[in-house]
């Protein structure tokens, strides 16, 4: 079975911070949250706030990316039929974005 997210994401922490030879104590302090915060964190505590968590990742020089999964549910997903939105409202929607942003339409 796959390891859960938690606890890889608690495996990087405690490896970055020991690399940089922080206390516990001490990355709290940089990161702006409770030393309690970052042992939770660490112990793959499943529910963290997430803004006190990208503060402490910050601080590491570590980020939190999303990817698609190519799990069964999002496969399942990814076979759905599209939205309603016809596709001209959906081209549309681009060219105004691109207007918005300065962007020459092709």
């Amino acid at each position: 079975m796959a390891e859960s997210f938690p606890r890889m994401l608690a495996a990087q922490v405690r490896t970055r911070r020991a690399a940089l030879r922080l206390s516990q104590q001490d990355l709290a302090d940089m990161a702006g949250v409770s030393e309690r915060f970052v042992r939770f964190v660490e112990q793959g505590k499943p529910s963290v706030q997430l803004d006190s968590l990208l503060a402490v990742l910050e601080t590491l020089g570590l980020e939190l990316r999303l990817a698609t999964r190519a799990r069964e549910a999002a496969r399942a997903l990814v076979s759905q039929p599209p939205s309603a939105v016809p596709p001209s409202d959906v081209a549309s929607d681009a060219a105004a974005a691109a207007d918005a942003r300065g962007e020459r339409r092709p």
